[in-house]
C-alpha cells in the first residue's frame, strides 16, 4: 500500500469506526492539524489492540474500498489531498472526503447561485441571467442541482459552454431529484459533480444542509435570487456569512423576506438591484482576490 493510500484508506477507517464516539467534524479537524491520518488512528487504536476475530482490517477494507471506487471512475479525494478545493478546506465545515465526477480545480473561482425550488418564472430568468454573465466573467457556476433556481442556473451555464459545479446533497451513484438524471450526468461530463457522501447515500434533510455548507465553503460567494422564509438557500446565506464568505442579495430577496432584511446589515452582505449590480459586485470581489493573489505571489518571490 502506497503512502498517499495508507493516508487516504486511514481516514475513512477512522469515519466509519469513529473512535471515542468522535463526530467527523471532530476527527477532520484533528486530522488537518496533524497534517496525517496515522497519528489519530495509532493515538485511538493502539497497535497492541488484537483485531476481533473474523472481522476484516477497516484500513485494508478502506483501502479495498478505495480502489473500487476509483475502478468505477469515481475521483476520491480527502481533506489531506493536493487536488482538495482549497477554499473548501479553510471552512469549518469542510468535508474530510469528497467523491467527484468531471473535473476537480482545487483553486477555481466558483459564485454559488441558489435559490427556491418553486421559483416564479422571473426568478429562472434572473438566474439564467446570472450565470450566463458569470461565465461571461469566466467565473465557475456551483449551484446544488435542485429543481428551480439551481436548475436554470446550471443550465444556462452549460448552453452558454460555461463551467457548472453541482454539488450534491446525495451519494454520488444517486440522481435526486430523478427529473434531473440527465442535467446531472451532463455536469459530470462537462463539468464537475460533487457530493462528501458514501456514494449510495441517499437524500435526507439534513444532508442538504451540509451540502449548502460545502458550497458556500466552496466558492467565493453566494449569490441569493429567490427564496422563502425557510428556503435552504436562506440557510446558506447564513453559512456564509459565518465563512467570511460575501453573500449578494437580490432586491427582489430582500422585499420579500425577513430573513434577507436582517441579513442586509451584515458585514459581507451586498443587495443588488438588477442584473447590473450583480456583475459589478462579483468583479469587484474578483478584482479584490486577485490582487491578494499578486501581492502573495510578490511577496514569495521577492
Amino acid at each position: 500500500m502506497t503512502a498517499g493510500l495508507l493516508e487516504q484508506a486511514t481516514l475513512v477507517a477512522l469515519l466509519r469506526t469513529r473512535p471515542d464516539k468522535m463526530t467527523w467534524p471532530e476527527i477532520t479537524a484533528e486530522v488537518v492539524a496533524d497534517g496525517t491520518s496515522t497519528q489519530l488512528w495509532e493515538r485511538t487504536r493502539p497497535a497492541s489492540l488484537l483485531p476481533t476475530p473474523g472481522e476484516a482490517d477497516p484500513i485494508e477494507q478502506a483501502a479495498a474500498d478505495i480502489a473500487a471506487w476509483q475502478q468505477s471512475e469515481l475521483n476520491f479525494v480527502t481533506v489531506l489531498d493536493a487536488d482538495y478545493p482549497a477554499r473548501l478546506r479553510g471552512v469549518h465545515e469542510a468535508p474530510p472526503v469528497l467523491f467527484a465526477r468531471g473535473e476537480l480545480r482545487p483553486a477555481e473561482f466558483g459564485v454559488s447561485v441558489v435559490g427556491s425550488r418553486k421559483a416564479s418564472e422571473q426568478g429562472l430568468r434572473v438566474a439564467a441571467a446570472i450565470a450566463e454573465e458569470l461565465v461571461r466573467l469566466d467565473m465557475t457556476v456551483v449551484s446544488g442541482l435542485a429543481q428551480g433556481i439551481d436548475t436554470a442556473a446550471h443550465r444556462a451555464a452549460l448552453a452558454r459552454d460555461g463551467r457548472t459545479v453541482a454539488v450534491i446533497g446525495t451519494g454520488i451513484r444517486e440522481y435526486y431529484p430523478a427529473t434531473n438524471r440527465r442535467l446531472q450526468d451532463e455536469i459530470a461530463e462537462r463539468g464537475l459533480l460533487l457530493s462528501q457522501f458514501w456514494p449510495d447515500a441517499p437524500p435526507q434533510k439534513h444532508t442538504f444542509l451540509m451540502r449548502n455548507a460545502t458550497m458556500s465553503g466552496y466558492g467565493i460567494a453566494t449569490i441569493v435570487v429567490e427564496a422563502g422564509e425557510t428556503s435552504g438557500a436562506r440557510a446558506q446565506a447564513r453559512m456564509a456569512v459565518g465563512h467570511g464568505r460575501p453573500v449578494i442579495l437580490t432586491d427582489a430577496v430582500v422585499m420579500a423576506t425577513q430573513w434577507a432584511r436582517d441579513l442586509v446589515e451584515r458585514p459581507g452582505i451586498h443587495v443588488a438591484c438588477g442584473l447590473e449590480d450583480v456583475v459589478r459586485i462579483v468583479g469587484e470581489l474578483r478584482a479584490s482576490l486577485d490582487a491578494e493573489a499578486e501581492d502573495v505571489r510578490r511577496i514569495l518571490f521577492a
